[in-house]
């Protein structure tokens, strides 16, 4: 209990404090596109157009409201007897286009995600902190996997799957409204020690099942142009509270005293993607069937 209360003070200490707890990006225009108008506008683009494409509509500020507004996520670690604490800032759902009533959920690759993060100052979660998040979501969704196939990383199938989430959300919009943490429902695209020696690849991490357990555990198996339906894109402030003071994230994860509260695999320096792909994307469009 003493240990519950003060982690639940240093959370609320932390939302007292200087950190800007929102995204900064204009806001969305009357005439925004929806994310069902979106998507379909995009089906039949190469990767490179359709990535642009999103970026440009994330920049221009045509996200859901809630999505702006960044949730803290508490860890500690206790080392040597002494308890240090970290107060991270995340947003409260993947990256997507459109409304709260018609949003399009965009599985990106790492480069375009790093250039909207960078953007923003904020960067992507580790492994450990990815397990943070979904441990401390209001909204633990179930995976809903789709099977494998080429057709995996085209934006129909991008588009059923962002349906099956849909769905499921639904039924849990009564108790949990639009702006609660939500978790489960994608692998996120993720930062790694590993990254150093893996250039060219993207490294990607989690889809949790009920039993807290990842579907899909730490995997860089994939060039940095690949991006399918089941991987989402959540940023993270890159500004932190530890033990309550102010630091920057890519600092304490190259501190080996404070690493721990957010690397499970020691010390991580490369806390950013290249925002140039080592290779090219395929010059094509994949058949849109599913």
């Amino acid at each position: 209990m003493k240990r519950f209360l003060f982690i639940l003070l240093l959370a609320i200490a932390a939302d007292m404090r200087g950190i800007s707890q929102t995204l900064s990006l204009p806001s969305r225009a009357t005439n925004a596109l929806s994310g069902t108008v979106f998507a379909e506008s995009i089906a039949s683009l190469k990767i490179s157009e359709r990535e642009k494409a999103i970026e440009d509509e994330i920049l221009k500020g045509n996200v859901p409201e809630q999505l702006r507004k960044l949730h803290p996520v508490t860890s500690f670690f206790v080392t040597n007897g002494i308890t240090n604490t970290v107060t991270f800032y995340v947003t409260c759902d993947y990256l997507c286009v459109g409304s709260e009533d018609d949003f399009f959920l965009t599985p990106l690759t790492p480069i375009t995600a790093q250039r909207i993060a960078t953007k923003l100052d904020c960067l992507l979660p580790t492994p450990q902190m990815v397990d943070a998040i979904y441990d401390s979501a209001e909204v633990k969704m179930i995976p809903e996997p789709i099977t494998p196939s080429p057709l995996m990383t085209t934006v129909p199938v991008f588009i059923r799957h962002n349906e099956l989430v849909k769905k499921q959300r639904e039924t849990s919009l009564a108790e949990h409204p639009f702006g609660s943490l939500v978790a489960g429902h994608k692998k996120d695209v993720v930062v790694s020690a590993k990254l150093k020696t893996a250039n060219g690849k993207v490294a990607i991490y989690g889809w949790h099942k009920r039993d807290g357990k990842p579907i899909q555990p730490l995997y860089l198996g994939h060039v940095d142009w690949w991006a399918d339906y089941s991987h989402g894109i959540r940023l993270v402030s890159k500004t932190c509270l530890v033990n309550g003071k102010t630091m920057l994230i890519p600092e304490m994860l190259a501190d080996a005293v404070l690493a721990p509260l957010l690397s499970n695999e020691g010390l991580i320096t490369q806390t950013t993607y290249p925002t140039e792909h080592k290779s090219q994307p395929p010059d094509y469009v994949a058949p849109a069937k599913n």
